[in-house]
């Protein structure tokens, strides 16, 4: 799923502020838990040049006004072949950040031993956070892995580069178009929650899945995080 089976340090704290700090903490142990299967030695796609964005990072040229409120209904990164819907995640009882539903295989596709997905499955838009084009940031989270051992929505997600586009259709029937500046992956044990979930008073994205080494048991020791901005509206 996000992870592999088994917990991954301690419990951090509860969401604060606008519901976001040490977000990526929750973001990662809540999925490491949910357990997956044995990964091929490759695992899925690392970046291969990290770009570490400042704040208030972003490419040239005059960004578009922020718009509205509108939930995503879909996330597509053309480059990297990831397009998928967005259903809504919030937190469950314990404060823990939701995942969003794993994918499920076809009756067609389910063997006695090793099911396999039809579809990456949903990514998920946590509700605490803005829509995708208001100012402010917004978060989308998705599954690197399956319980099978297969890719998931964002298995591609670590060979995203600078300067590619992310692409969110809205419920108002706009497209609400990112431009990645950033890309990193983040220890869960010092994740820098207020420069990453901080608003830098521009309408921006951040991608979330699992990433960096994968230990059996334990799980993946980091989260990949895609930082975008708004640059364009259709």
């Amino acid at each position: 799923m996000w992870g592999a089976s088994g917990p991954t340090g301690g419990r951090p704290g509860r969401p604060g502020a606008w519901g976001l700090v040490a977000v990526v903490l929750l973001v990662g142990v809540h999925l490491v838990r949910g357990g997956a299967g044995e990964w091929p030695a490759e695992g899925p796609p690392q970046p291969a040049a990290v770009a570490a964005p400042g704040r208030g990072a972003a490419g040239t040229g005059a960004a578009p006004d922020p718009l509205p409120a509108s939930p995503p209904l879909r996330v597509r990164v053309p480059a990297v072949r990831i397009d998928a819907s967005v259903t809504r995640v919030g937190l469950d009882g314990d404060g823990w950040i939701e995942a969003p539903p794993p994918p499920e295989p076809s009756p067609s596709e389910r063997g006695p031993s090793e099911p396999r997905p039809s579809e990456p499955g949903p990514a998920g838009w946590f509700t605490a956070s803005v829509t995708p084009g208001e100012r402010g940031t917004a978060v989308v989270v998705g599954h690197v892995d399956t319980p099978a051992g297969g890719p998931a929505v964002f298995y591609d997600l670590g060979a995203v580069v600078r300067g590619q586009r992310v692409e969110v259709a809205r419920a108002d029937g706009r497209t609400a178009v990112f431009t990645v500046y950033g890309i990193e992956v983040v220890p869960l044990d010092d994740f820098p929650s207020e420069r990453i979930y901080g608003s830098t008073g521009a309408p921006e994205l951040r991608l979330i899945t699992c990433g960096g080494p994968y230990a059996p048991g334990g799980g993946y020791e980091s989260n990949l995080v895609v930082s975008a901005r708004l640059t364009e509206v259709r």
